[in-house]
């Protein structure tokens, strides 16, 4: 039975092989380009909240509130204003990935030890230099924390976009759950949970890559 099984979805790898590689690039296209838009949004809005807090309860509130929204549903408000296709997809998805990378940016930046900065501003350090020097690479542990959260999140979240006329890994799980075939569910979800895993680690690679020696004998201490 068992092996029955096995060959069914080896045969179904095998001769859905175009359909696999073509759900695979449109949905590596999808969550790239919606995780590179959400850095370019976060990055530099997470600064500017944590150097205003009083701000920061409500922007990083506004962006919890989409995160509450259903993500079929939210994809469904999208197709009356941009339509169908890419750019439903790709916004939706930033919407669901800026959250925790907004977050943990603002986080990890007023986490910083304020006797840290005190003694860069003794220094004569300028606030670009502490910002460049201190506090971003400190706080580089928990931003790359929210980019990876982030990532499994817009990973998962892209199997949806094929609703919306986008394609993906989730076209052939919808066709797989429309005909009963459990091989070709299996087709599209397992190519999207190996996807999520290998883009966490390669995040993980370029988190201790880009971390400083300094950081990293101190949490090797720790």
């Amino acid at each position: 039975m068992e092996e029955n099984v096995f060959s069914a979805f080896i045969e179904t790898i095998t001769s859905r092989s175009d359909d696999i590689w073509q759900g695979l690039t449109e949905h590596l296209f999808l969550s790239f380009t919606a995780i590179l838009i959400a850095l370019v949004i976060s990055l530099p809005l997470g600064i500017i909240v944590s150097r205003k807090k009083k701000l920061a309860e409500f922007v990083i509130g506004i962006t919890a509130v989409f995160q509450t929204i259903p993500s079929l549903a939210f994809f469904g408000f999208l197709i009356p204003i941009f339509g169908t296709g890419n750019v439903t997809a790709i916004t939706a998805l930033t919407v669901y990935s800026l959250l925790p990378i907004l977050r943990n940016t603002y986080t990890g930046i007023v986490g910083v030890d304020s006797a840290v900065i005190e003694a860069g501003k003794g220094m004569g350090m300028t606030n670009q230099q502490i910002l460049t020097k201190i506090e971003l690479p400190l706080s580089l542990p928990f931003i790359m924390a929210g980019v990876r959260t982030a990532t499994v999140l817009t990973v998962g979240v892209a199997t949806l976009a094929t609703f919306v006329g986008a394609g993906g890994l989730g076209e052939l799980i919808y066709r797989g759950l429309s005909t009963w075939n459990n091989q070709l569910v299996l087709a599209g979800a397992i190519p999207a949970a190996l996807l999520a895993i290998l883009f966490d680690f390669i995040l993980k690679r370029i988190e201790v890559a880009a971390t400083p020696k300094g950081l990293k004998n101190i949490q090797g201490g720790n």
